[in-house]
């Protein structure tokens, strides 16, 4: 039987995992129980791993597994994790090339613009104007209105997010925390990193843990979309 906190920062955990593939840091996992100090976040740990819900992994900073979970509700209620749609560079095709195969059916994608590149890294140009479009499926898309971009940098890899993919976004002015945007800093820099709302402030969160993450008033935030899709050539 877990007490309230320890089904919390189970929850929390297991919630982070499947949303980013990395634990949560001992920072955010006291700042999400409100706790003062980290001592208690420890306690809690090993309590949870004395009794097998979780395991630390040696030799690796930040590494937790969760092992089980005391009910379905905690699986039921826990956010899902990006998994990146992954189209590989073949099946793309421009809306006027036929289908593999000769097949005259009729090429349902739809055109998407590709605005320049985007920094998942050190925050580069504010997003340009149109270069090129890609052609994808209507099912990697969902509702709205989309561009893409293509990744330069290594800030987003424990997301799943490689130097030279394109991304999906649709656009949108609004997202909820934990969710992967592309953020126009000072309407000057523009970067994809995942959004963390701290009181009144933004956080731009890396999922590479050499990057650290920014924590900017909302005055100097626009968001310009969420993270949709993912293309990846070979």
């Amino acid at each position: 039987m877990l007490t309230r906190k320890q089904h919390e920062l189970l929850r929390f955990i297991h919630e982070r995992l499947r949303e980013a593939g990395v634990p949560p840091s001992f920072e955010e996992m006291k700042e999400a129980l409100d706790l003062r100090s980290k001592s208690g976040i420890h306690r809690l740990i090993m309590a949870l791993e004395e009794r097998g819900f979780i395991r630390r992994l040696p030799n690796r900073a930040r590494a937790l597994e969760v092992i089980k979970l005391p009910d379905a509700s905690i699986a039921a209620t826990a956010r899902p994790r990006f998994n990146p749609s992954v189209v590989e560079g073949g099946l793309v095709r421009s809306a006027s090339e036929p289908a593999r195969g000769g097949s005259e059916e009729p090429n349902r994608n739809l055109m998407i613009p590709v605005m320049g590149r985007i920094a998942a890294g050190v925050a580069i140009t504010a997003i340009q104007n149109k270069t090129h479009s890609i052609s994808l499926p209507p099912d990697l898309l969902g509702s709205g209105e989309h561009f893409a971009l293509e990744v330069q940098g290594d800030s987003m890899i424990e997301a799943g997010i490689l130097d030279g993919d394109t991304v999906v976004i649709r656009k949108q002015e609004t997202a909820n925390t934990g969710e992967i945007i592309v953020a126009l800093i000072d309407d000057e820099e523009a970067t994809l990193k995942r959004l963390r709302r701290r009181g009144t402030s933004i956080g731009l969160e890396a999922a590479n843990p050499a990057y650290e993450t920014r924590v900017l008033g909302p005055d100097r935030v626009k968001i310009q979309g969420k993270l949709v899709s993912l293309v990846r050539r070979y």
